[in-house]
């Protein structure tokens, strides 16, 4: 322990110092110095090294007051140049191209676009995937540059809104249960082909069903009957011709009788045949065909 001791002396007075006092140095010697100073100049190079890299990457990523590279902040929102790739869902409001440029969404897999409400939860998706393009949606619609709703789909029904549609496959068009149209035409110099392969085929309108040829003639086939009725009219047959070439004959004419003619009967039922024709009806005398 050392202690302090203070004398008082007057002017003039002279006072000899002990030989053996003790001098204390104050401050930081030896190798306490060295590693004090090394310590500074490390962090001293740590710095400068920091800051040339904070400038490298400022320099790389072309950091600038409006942006970092192609990606610009402006009033509207984000404006990016070039391409660029999402490793990661990208959730935007919207996303449109510039005006003289397309926009292109390219993926290895498949492109998805979601739709979300305010809980969450996906209201519509669109995905395009290598086989398929699926819609998952309440409703889809395809319009026109005016607005015009060209095609809707939902649960109930689809609706074309365009003027005609064209089926250009070979095989036609294939509907599995009915159609509702107001014309159904072939293209020129084509043939028109209505078909039902193991079922039935039927035509209904309020107003009437107009089948027209006007370069061609119509054929009907069946395996089973064919039927035309009218429930409150008539059937007319308005032809310079009607033919009828297997309608079956009641009686042979004499072998003599060279004009050939003969009269069309018709039985209750409505079945047709023919007998040969007489001074009078010869239709009694063959009715047994009706039974």
């Amino acid at each position: 322990m050392v202690r302090e001791q203070y004398t008082t002396t007057t002017e003039g007075t002279h006072i000899q110092r002990p030989e053996n006092q003790c001098v204390y140095k104050i401050g930081i010697y030896g190798w306490r110095k060295r590693c004090l100073y090394l310590f500074v100049l490390l962090l001293l190079i740590i710095l400068l090294v920091n800051f040339a890299l904070t400038i490298w990457i400022l320099k790389v990523m072309w950091f600038s007051p409006t942006g970092m590279g192609h990606l610009r902040v402006t009033k509207d929102g984000l404006r990016l140049e070039g391409e660029s790739e999402f490793l990661f869902p990208l959730y935007a409001k919207e996303i449109h191209s510039r005006v003289d440029s397309s926009l292109l969404l390219q993926s290895t897999q498949n492109v998805t676009v979601n739709a979300r409400n305010s809980e969450g939860e996906v209201t519509g998706r669109l995905k395009v995937g290598p086989k398929m393009v699926e819609v998952q949606s309440q409703q889809f619609q395809i319009n026109s540059k005016d607005g015009k709703p060209l095609f809707t789909v939902d649960e109930k029904e689809v609706v074309v809104g365009t003027d005609k549609l064209r089926v250009t496959g070979p095989e036609g068009a294939l509907f599995e249960h009915s159609v509702e149209t107001p014309l159904v035409r072939a293209d020129p110099f084509q043939d028109l082909r209505l078909e039902s392969p193991t079922r039935s085929l039927s035509m209904d309108a309020p107003k009437g069903v107009h089948i027209k040829a006007h370069a061609g003639k119509i054929e009907a086939l069946s395996q089973m009957d064919i039927i035309f009725q009218s429930s409150d009219g008539m059937l007319v047959l308005d032809a310079e011709t009607v033919c009828l070439p297997k309608l079956v004959q009641g009686t042979q004419g004499a072998a003599g009788n060279s004009q050939r003619l003969y009269e069309i009967c018709v039985c209750p039922d409505g079945k047709l045949y023919l007998s040969v024709a007489g001074a009078g009806t010869t239709c009694h005398e063959n009715s047994h065909i009706c039974l």
